[in-house]
């Protein structure tokens, strides 16, 4: 429930800048979110977001909210995970083309040296979805053999798009279960702590580091996918530094009981609020769809030396609203004058830059004492504790 809470809040647009999470081991709970909207202003209609919140997150709403992405129904979807290099979306984007399937919505994240995408695809000619077996099948060949390569075996899924359910969570469970995680090399840029509190039978998780959209619901997917119930949490953002703590058990109800387990969450907890801090250039692209139109954008971006990190393809009322995030190809921040070539290029009433409105990370000095493991997390006499105690739950907060 507090996942699909939290998932409610990411989508309806709002930020949460602080609250806090209780509950009596299961049998109650109370969660408590301070929003603003996406500029940081006090949110305008506050009706309207609780009667939107309301309706999401009633039990009629629920299932259909697991039943797949906003244009999940009519489509096929393709499940792709591989390994990554510049160029890769423009191929995959091509080659769907050449197979006259034109893709309506998409999501895809590189991270770790690896790349995932979500693709709903359906038949150019006619709008259906593509259930033909044979057509299946070399869709699926054609992409692996784009996929090729890499430490692990690259792989194509075609997937039941009632079964995708919210799109972000589901691209964090393809990484996760990719291994991505635990291959990476480089040092994280996320501070995470997990500790024992035995005198409850809890696991303490801290997370420290740069605030940025949707890090709460990053944090609380990851936790219930590796199978952990968040009793009790405070989470709260200071300038541009968010601070979380999260009071655990595993679903048996048991704490964290080994060493692996203990740096297996941290490290999935810091992959995933990484993979989404999209570095480079924030592109968006607005233009009447047309067939061919990603296989042509994308190639454009590949003939500049553009490496697509992250994108989100939508089609509304035949209009394509997407948005990537690029760098060069060594992923080091684009040259203006490329950037200023692709936009000519493409149609500068069309695409433009908006780097504001999704921030790196970690600056240069922003997490240096993060990059200790320590520094700058919460202890166990939070303000959890100070709630714990208030509700009786515990005898004592010193």
């Amino acid at each position: 429930m507090l996942l699909e809470a939290v998932a409610a809040l990411s989508e309806h647009g709002v930020c949460v800048r602080k609250g806090y999470i209780s509950s009596d081991d299961g049998r109650w709970f109370m969660d408590v979110f301070h929003v603003t909207d996406a500029a940081g202003r006090k949110v305008a209609d506050a009706d309207a977001l609780l009667a939107r919140l309301e309706s999401s997150l009633s039990a009629e709403a629920l299932p259909r909210a697991a039943a797949g992405g906003p244009a999940a129904e009519g489509l096929t979807l393709l499940e792709l995970v591989g390994a990554d290099r510049p160029g890769l979306l423009s191929e995959v984007f091509a080659v769907l083309h050449d197979l006259r399937c034109n893709t309506v919505e998409a999501r895809a994240w590189t991270h770790g040296g690896r790349v995932a995408a979500l693709v709903f695809v359906r038949d150019e000619e006619t709008g259906a979805p593509i259930d033909d077996a044979a057509r299946v099948r070399r869709i699926e060949s054609r992409l692996r053999h784009v996929l090729r390569g890499g430490a692990r075996c690259a792989r194509t899924v075609l997937a039941d798009p009632s079964a995708a359910g919210n799109l972000d969570r589901r691209l964090h469970q393809l990484l996760n279960e990719d291994g991505e995680a635990d291959s990476r090399g480089a040092a994280p840029m996320t501070a995470v702590a997990v500790q024992d509190w035995g005198e409850r039978g809890y696991s303490v998780v801290t997370v420290s580091c740069r605030d940025r959209p949707k890090l709460l619901f990053d944090v609380v997917c990851t936790l219930t996918d590796l199978d952990y119930v968040v009793y009790h949490g405070t989470f709260d953002t200071d300038g541009d530094h968010a601070q979380q703590e999260f009071y655990i058990r595993r679903s048996d109800g048991r704490p964290i009981s080994s060493e692996a387990e203990r740096q297996h969450v941290i490290r999935c907890l810091q992959a995933a609020i990484e993979r989404r801090a999209s570095e480079g250039v924030r592109l968006e692209l607005r233009i009447s769809d047309r067939r061919g139109l990603l296989a042509y954008v994308t190639r454009v971006f590949r003939e500049n030396g553009l490496s697509v990190t992250h994108a989100e393809i939508t089609t509304r009322d035949d209009m394509a609203m997407n948005v990537f995030h690029v760098t060069d190809v060594a992923g080091r921040p684009a040259d203006p004058k490329t950037i200023d070539e692709v936009i000519q290029r493409i149609g500068t009433e069309s695409l433009r830059v908006d780097e504001e409105r999704w921030p790196r990370l970690c600056s240069a000095e922003g997490d240096a004492a993060g990059r200790g493991g320590g520094g700058g997390l919460f202890s166990l006499g939070s303000l959890v504790k100070k709630n714990l105690f208030s509700l009786g739950l515990i005898r004592s907060c010193s």
